[in-house]
């Protein structure tokens, strides 16, 4: 039954750690931020502590989230979101969340003249907008580091199990059984690190320690020059292999915490740069929108990993943190990307853009999103009904 909750637990989480960056950093220089929402839409739920600024709210529409922040040229986001500093209809006297002691909306206090966004300096804008993104990077590498920390290392044994034929790794002599030790005097732990060595040494002669029913035996081998795509950018790089497979099994190797968090950072680095790549291909029509999972997806694959354990979730939430992140920095005026670029815009030309220029960036931007969205819910839908006939 607990399993069920996951996918609120996955992207609550999520959103959240998003959403509180955006409101320490407004709190931190200054801006007025009057609500604190989960869901985009009518509030279900709110509540305002006794004497607080802000009101904190659980919307119907559990896409998303925001933190409402007073803003003049912000009214069609308003709209979108569930209501706006100077709405009318917040302010009705007989509201029973209005508090004639509160700035407006929850009272009829006006905003202080450097309380609204558009008074801060472009720098302190910048550094509300990144401070989201920045949130769900450090709670990708806080969990990475948690499941490395409290679970090790899962690495596979520098065991050989296969040699192709006619390839290096047979004309040198390996046969299924050697465990690797040593490249080139490197010492090998594990097969990541063997295959880190070939990889990054194309055309080289290498000399390869093994151990072969317990005597030492070091063999050499002349790596192929093999051309393959970069991982994280698509393009095409030079690697080295020798046509040798390792045995399918894995082992936990206990790691310190200081390791824990090197990888931890290397592991959101190259989440994010898997990310990265996947979006690039979008673009460059190298991969189908239709590979694209929603709010369907991330609920059912959410399930799947609470009901294999806590381990596979814990990644889970890393992995969607990290990608929340990098959408959020793509150049649409709605995400905080494009509110960075227009933002840094502005300052540039020495003055803001013109209410109807922002509305129409904004409104651009919630088509583009409304888009995407449709794709998505498409893939989940078809991905869904596929799974009940099969």
């Amino acid at each position: 039954m607990l399993a069920w909750l996951a996918p609120l637990l996955v992207l609550g989480l999520v959103v959240f750690v998003h959403e509180l960056g955006h409101f320490l950093a407004a709190k931190m220089v200054g801006v007025y931020a009057p609500r604190f929402s989960l869901g985009w839409g009518s509030p279900l739920w709110r509540w305002r502590p006794k004497g607080s600024e802000t009101e904190y709210v659980i919307s119907w529409l559990p896409i998303g989230g925001y933190v409402r922040m007073a803003s003049r040229d912000d009214e069609t986001m308003a709209k979108i979101e569930g209501g706006a500093e100077t709405d009318a209809t917040a302010t009705a006297v007989h509201d029973k969340h209005w508090d004639p002691e509160a700035m407006m909306p929850h009272g009829p206090k006006p905003i202080p003249e450097g309380r609204w966004f558009e008074s801060k300096p472009a720098y302190q804008r910048v550094f509300i907008l990144l401070a989201g993104v920045t949130m769900n990077a450090i709670l990708t590498i806080v969990v990475a580091t948690g499941i490395y920390a409290g679970y090790g290392r899962q690495t596979i044994p520098a065991v050989v199990d296969t040699v192709v034929a006619g390839r290096p790794a047979e004309r040198a002599g390996f046969q299924p059984g050697d465990s690797v030790i040593s490249v080139n005097g490197v010492v090998i732990r594990h097969w990541g690190d063997f295959l880190q060595e070939v990889t990054t040494k194309p055309a080289q002669t290498l000399s390869i320690g093994v151990v072969r029913g317990g005597a030492g035996v070091t063999l050499s081998v002349l790596t192929e020059a093999v051309q393959e795509a970069d991982p994280v950018t698509g393009a095409p790089i030079e690697v080295g292999r020798i046509g040798m497979g390792a045995v399918n099994r894995t082992i936990r190797e206990d790691i310190g915490l200081g390791e824990s968090a090197i990888l931890g950072w290397r592991t959101t680095w190259n989440m994010a740069g898997a990310v990265t790549g996947v979006l690039g291909g979008l673009f460059r029509g190298t991969v189908s929108v239709q590979t694209l999972g929603g709010p369907i997806a991330i609920a059912r694959t959410s399930v799947a990993a609470a009901k294999t354990g806590f381990e596979p979730l814990l990644t889970l939430i890393a992995f969607l943190s990290i990608n929340l992140a990098v959408l959020n920095l793509l150049p649409v005026p709605i995400l905080d990307g494009g509110q960075i670029i227009v933002t840094i815009a502005e300052g540039a030309r020495g003055r803001p853009f013109t209410l109807r220029t922002r509305e129409n960036l904004m409104k651009a931007g919630v088509a583009f999103i409304l888009v995407l969205f449709s794709v998505v819910m498409f893939n989940d839908l078809k991905s869904l009904v596929t799974s009940w006939l099969t």
